[in-house]
């Protein structure tokens, strides 16, 4: 790569590409390995990231929101989309781009039904999301006659899939919990096959449940974070690579004095002499307030840069007393070494923020290395 001279967020194909070797070699051969592209790619580019997992053999993508499927659609992706979080006011758009929506409650499943009938589908695609203790979206088994009996009177839809969300599959001390989810989904999804004169796909791991839980790998996984690199673990985190790198540069340095004070509200205060260097890189860009006040850091020339005073809409001032650098130096927020995890951790968050938050104003640049 070219020395950066903006600030800019790298995208590192081939390590997308070792996170999904890697996770496929967990699954069984024939258990298909479902994407999870959603909020741009957890912050990358999900046109790029969803391309290139369509050529490594991904059966199937997820977004949240139906316009993020229509985004694949425009760019020419063909793989089935599942929509986790459709809206009855993007029924129209969803069937007309072929993205198949997840049905989550008894109302959602007689409007799909009604319009996909006004539309004259037949057997248009549909996945059945059960609840079996997230509490987030769902139907709850109680419901499993009632969902029959409106499939068995109409041809307008089909049950594709039939899938349940893990709530803690990454927390041992949670293992319990995890299992009772697992003996739910498996009871839920039988009585279900009992009535229904075809086999949906089954499926309920996530990244976490496909290390910790691969016994419950049924037709298909769903894979998220793990394939942008973070296994929610220190273990497993060695074996993947992180995707995206957040790079920028020193646009300025300072040299400040005793009794000087550093940015908004004057909240650093300066006691001995210090450097401090610039960054065009602010909350306005996803790097949260949080971080500032020495919570947060920046990698420049191989050494840590503690972030000082408030962060700024578009800029953040970092310590560099002792490091050599210069203006236009790169600097690393966030990569390989220094991970998103690293970062998160400091204000009590996760990757999966952080990574979410940068903004589109930021450049991206693919990369392969």
């Amino acid at each position: 790569m070219q020395k950066t001279t903006e600030t800019t967020l790298e995208i590192n194909l081939d390590a997308l590409g070792h996170n999904y070797q890697y996770l496929r070699s967990k699954l069984k051969k024939d258990t298909k390995l479902l994407a999870v592209v959603k909020a741009f790619g957890y912050g990358s580019d999900s046109v790029t990231v969803a391309q290139e997992l369509a050529v490594l053999g991904a059966d199937y993508f997820a977004v949240a929101y139906s316009g993020e499927g229509e985004q694949l659609r425009d760019a020419g992706v063909e793989t089935p989309i599942l929509a986790l979080h459709p809206l009855p006011t993007n029924f129209k758009n969803i069937v007309h781009r072929c993205l198949e929506p997840s049905i989550y409650s008894m109302k959602m499943l007689r409007e799909f039904v009604a319009f996909a009938e006004t539309e004259q589908q037949q057997n248009y695609p549909i996945h059945l999301k059960f609840n079996t203790g997230l509490n987030r979206l769902g139907f709850i088994g109680s419901e499993i006659s009632e969902i029959l009996n409106i499939l068995e009177d109409t041809n307008s839809v089909k049950v594709l899939s039939i899938f349940s969300h893990l709530a803690a599959s990454e927390d041992e001390e949670e293992r319990q919990f995890t299992e009772k989810q697992l003996k739910s989904f498996s009871e839920i999804s039988e009585e279900l096959l009992k009535r229904l004169t075809y086999k949906p796909l089954l499926h309920t791991l996530n990244t976490s449940g496909v290390l910790n839980f691969p016994e419950a790998q049924y037709d298909m996984v769903r894979c998220g974070i793990g394939l942008y690199g973070f296994g929610n673990s220190v273990s497993e985190n060695k074996n993947l690579k992180p995707v995206a790198t957040l790079k920028t540069v020193i646009s300025q340095i300072h040299q400040l004095a005793p009794g000087d004070t550093l940015g908004y509200n004057r909240a650093f205060k300066v006691e001995t002499p210090k450097t401090t260097a610039t960054l065009p890189i602010g909350h306005a860009d996803g790097i949260s307030r949080a971080y500032g006040n020495g919570v947060g850091w920046v990698t420049i020339n191989g050494q840590k840069a503690p972030i000082q005073g408030n962060v700024c809409m578009d800029m953040i001032m970092v310590d560099v007393t002792g490091i050599a650098c210069e203006e236009g130096d790169e600097v690393i927020v966030f990569g390989n070494t220094s991970t998103a995890e690293n970062l998160s951790n400091a204000v009590h968050s996760i990757p999966y923020e952080l990574l979410t938050a940068i903004s589109q104003r930021i450049k991206r640049v693919v990369c392969r290395k």
